[in-house]
């Protein structure tokens, strides 16, 4: 049941985004630009005082940066798995999952309320990351990155992030005396935001009616690496840490459901603004977006085996 009311959801969006993908291709570009700037940052706001400002909110975010540290230094550093996933976009796509717009529905519909809150800790602490270092990684040459000119970058792109903005707006909004009020209005705006990043994503799966089977054959095998990562690698290192420190099952299956998710719309985004390797992007959003409909559910089945 937990699992058809989570598909319920967001094949509807995926589909509606599809069909409008299929009447005007650039249309996600013309939606993305605004959700950027001001529908992310309000999203997570709402969210954010939607589910309290709590030290499990922390503890979340700091998982979900270990988990995807383990993964990304293993994709750089062992020599076995270095040249599997060469391209810095698609370590990124590897590492960072649409938790907040694919992996916030799949916890509301699978899990219980109160898990909710793991799940925004983990979609936060990879927010704030991938908008901060994603597009340094994809637009900086690598031999900057070690330079006073990356910290600088680092810095601006860490205050312009919309995980920032929507950190600092939830905490202002939290210590006014209208923090009730105002997070009953912002609930509703929050949940059209994951709606569109939805449809969004349905927009780039239109490509797929361009692609004839050689071409969608030579774009899986292309990404194939990244995806296992993805879908498979980063949920394991999850299991494995959550495992060893013993977390609460409920914490367990909201962090590694965020870690199964399939790659963030953030990356495609970060790919187009920065012109670099848009197709591999969208290729990877697109296939990790599909299987996740059956990897998912495999995984909470798994979870609670």
């Amino acid at each position: 049941m937990e699992i058809i009311l989570l598909l319920a959801e967001l094949i509807p969006c995926l589909l509606i985004g599809y069909l409008l993908g299929r009447f005007k291709e650039n249309l996600s570009l013309t939606i993305s630009r605004p959700l950027i700037s001001y529908g992310i940052p309000i999203s997570l706001t709402g969210i954010l005082l939607k589910s309290g400002l709590e030290l499990p909110l922390i503890e979340s975010a700091a998982l979900a940066l270990v988990a995807i540290g383990i993964l990304m230094t293993i994709l750089n550093r062992l020599p076995s798995l270095k040249n599997l996933v060469p391209n810095r976009t698609l370590q990124l796509g590897s590492a960072f999952g649409n938790t907040g717009y694919f992996g916030i529905p799949v916890s509301l519909a699978l899990l219980p309320d109160h898990a909710l809150i793991y799940s925004i800790g983990f979609d936060i602490g990879a927010t704030l990351v991938i908008w901060s270092l994603g597009p340094i990684l994809l637009t900086v040459p690598s031999k900057v990155l070690s330079s006073n000119r990356y910290w600088k970058n680092f810095i601006n792109g860490l205050f312009s992030s919309p995980a920032v903005k929507g950190l600092i707006g939830a905490l202002i909004i939290h210590s006014s005396p209208w923090d009730e009020q105002i997070t009953d209005l912002l609930w509703i705006p929050s949940r059209v935001v994951i709606v569109l990043a939805l449809v969004i994503v349905g927009m780039r799966l239109s490509w797929l009616r361009k692609a004839n089977l050689s071409r969608i054959k030579i774009q899986i095998i292309s990404i194939k690496n990244a995806l296992i990562m993805k879908l498979v690698g980063l949920p394991v290192i999850m299991l494995i840490i959550s495992s060893a420190i013993r977390l609460p099952s409920v914490m367990r299956e909201a962090l590694v459901l965020q870690a199964a998710a399939p790659t963030a719309i953030s990356i495609l985004l970060i790919s187009q603004a920065a012109s670099r390797d848009e197709k591999e992007a969208t290729s990877l959003v697109v296939f990790s977006t599909i299987i996740a409909l059956i990897s998912i559910p495999a995984w909470l089945l798994i979870l609670r085996l």
